[in-house]
């Protein structure tokens, strides 16, 4: 599927000269040019071979991903593979493969398959031409395309085997962080197109935040018999989704979220809080080292060094409300 992925990719000059290539698409790859510079010039994101090719998949996602929790857990089970590690995800380049994984797996999981519009291969392919930008995400607002781009270059700053919610939270700090600093050089109509796009995300977030946060509390509970538990489990996924049709009303009716309401288990809630877990400690560690970025990723780097068990606490006391004596430990 990768090496697919490859030999559709064209470097994105070829594609910017081809008479045949629709303006639109022209000027959204001159776009991602320029973004994909500011990455290198002034997030100090590595300079190579990624991004500066472009492919058509003819499909609507990279890869498609199947996660999978228990009934009373957001723990995501997990698959190992060779370089990624152990992750709480498998991924498949044909969406029929991924939907009969999912099948496949045991009744007592919940499981959900979603559709992901890049990814990263942490470096290893750059000898080969990197990872090209892709019809999936090239249409996406400028903001959202900044920090796609941003997200995916700091894998290959970073990758820590066998820690999830690391590797994407940091991943997720970096995408905010130079998102805010590319938006700020941007024009006016793309920073009024991405706060209408963000506002609706951020909404978004904290309403399944919360919901996660009353499931977590309800299998935490003790004491409590699967009958029981299962009917106060149904209420608050009852009140989730009632809570966000009242939120679709206040967008106007915008309905990009109905598919994740729609197939919304733990599975979800579970894969969901990789990417957020820690990102608040990352833009504190980043605010400790004075903003600056090459600083920021050396001090990650001195974090990934740690034990697992080391690693956790740091990002732990880090985290808003964590009590002063500890939060001022840095890594």
């Amino acid at each position: 599927g990768h090496l697919q992925l490859m030999q559709a990719a064209r470097p994105v000059q070829d594609w910017i000269d081809d008479p045949q290539t629709p303006a639109p698409l022209k000027d959204r790859l001159a776009l991602a040019q320029r973004i994909r510079h500011f990455a290198s010039a002034e997030l100090a994101l590595p300079d190579n071979a990624s991004y500066h090719r472009y492919a058509d998949l003819k499909r609507r996602a990279a890869v498609y991903n199947v996660v999978a929790a228990p009934e009373f857990s957001l723990t995501l089970q997990t698959w190992c593979f060779p370089v990624a590690g152990c992750v709480g995800y498998r991924g498949y380049y044909a969406e029929a493969n991924a939907q009969a994984f999912a099948a496949s797996l045991p009744d007592n999981l919940e499981v959900t398959v979603y559709p992901v519009p890049a990814y990263s291969t942490l470096g290893w392919m750059n000898w080969a031409g990197g990872d090209p930008l892709l019809n999936t995400f090239i249409g996406y607002p400028e903001g959202e395309l900044a920090r796609l781009v941003f997200h995916e270059l700091a894998h290959q700053v970073l990758y820590v085997k066998d820690d999830t919610p690391f590797n994407e939270s940091f991943a997720t700090a970096v995408e905010r962080l130079g998102g805010q600093r590319w938006l700020a050089r941007a024009g006016e109509s793309a920073r009024n197109e991405y706060e209408r796009f963000d506002s609706r995300r951020r909404n978004f977030r904290a309403l399944t935040g919360a919901t996660r946060q009353k499931l977590q509390n309800l299998y935490a509970e003790p004491g409590l018999d699967i009958p029981v538990r299962r009917a106060r489990k149904a209420a608050v996924m009852n009140e989730f989704r009632r809570d966000y049709e009242a939120l679709k009303l206040s967008w106007g009716g915008f309905a990009g979220y109905d598919g994740w309401v729609q197939r919304a288990n733990n599975a979800s809630f579970g894969a969901q809080a990789a990417y957020d877990q820690w990102v608040p400690a990352f833009e504190k560690l980043f605010e400790m080292q004075g903003r600056d970025f090459t600083r920021f990723y050396d001090a990650v780097r001195a974090l990934a060094r740690e034990p697992a068990t080391e690693r956790r606490a740091a990002l732990q006391a880090l985290l808003p409300g964590a009590a002063p004596s500890v939060a001022s430990r840095s890594p």
